[in-house]
């Protein structure tokens, strides 16, 4: 597996994701707000990939660094790379790459009642990451519950 930042060539490859994750988040694949985000982030180099032989990502990570609040916009891994420490790859180039403390890392993630909150993994990923659970945000697009997770960092 090779981690790095994402390339104009790896767009189709977030697609690709999306479309993995769409019954959790809502649609992407074909929103044109999602197309321009993720370009955005690839041009300011915000954007990394987990890749390895083969058209297909393992996985792809969207990347605020605004300090002192750091936000991981968004983070996928591909459903057969899952539980195979892709995630946990991207989010330490992440945070190698762009976060410098003191400050904190935050990621919108699934509601404790959402049904992708068990089915993914997301929550018990971020708190062995150390993030920890903070204040409910506004439902996604899909109508399920949102979750801030938040991570010190010095």
């Amino acid at each position: 597996m090779i981690v790095r930042l994402a390339e104009e060539q790896d767009f189709n490859g977030f697609l690709g994701l999306a479309a993995q994750v769409e019954c959790w988040f809502g649609p992407m694949v074909e929103d044109v707000g999602f197309h321009e985000a993720v370009r955005k982030h690839i041009r300011r180099c915000t954007a990394i990939v987990a890749a390895s032989e083969g058209p297909d990502l393992l996985g792809g990570l969207l990347f605020a660094a605004k300090a002192p609040t750091h936000h991981v916009h968004w983070l996928v891994v591909s459903e057969r790379s899952r539980g195979k420490g892709v995630g946990r790859a991207l989010m330490a180039e992440a945070l190698r790459r762009f976060v410098r403390g003191p400050g904190f890392v935050e990621v919108v993630s699934f509601g404790a009642d959402h049904l992708g909150a068990h089915a993914s993994g997301a929550r018990v990923f971020y708190e062995r990451l150390g993030f920890a659970p903070a204040e409910a945000v506004e439902p996604g697009p899909e109508g399920g519950s949102r979750q801030v997770f938040r991570l010190a960092v010095t």
